[in-house]
């Protein structure tokens, strides 16, 4: 069984556009879906919506673990 993993994904200079992942996939394998559509969108001045981001992960990596979050719970003890 793979390791899940979570990750904060930040794609622009807004911090609110942040959001999380929680996924089986490893560092090497978002960033090599990623990184390629964050370069698309500096270079042509087109942006892409997180759940797009998400999407294409899906679309790439179809039998793995991968759910998106704007924000996690907090539990307070």
């Amino acid at each position: 069984m793979k390791e899940i993993n979570a990750f904060r994904i930040n794609t622009s200079a807004w911090e609110e556009e942040d959001f999380y992942i929680l996924t089986s996939l490893t560092e090497e394998e978002v960033k090599s879906v990623m990184e390629p559509m964050v370069s698309s969108e500096r270079v042509n001045d087109f942006l892409y919506e997180n759940d797009e981001y998400l999407n294409e992960l899906k679309k790439r990596f179809p039998n793995d673990k991968i759910d998106m979050y704007n924000e996690f719970e907090t539990l307070t003890f």
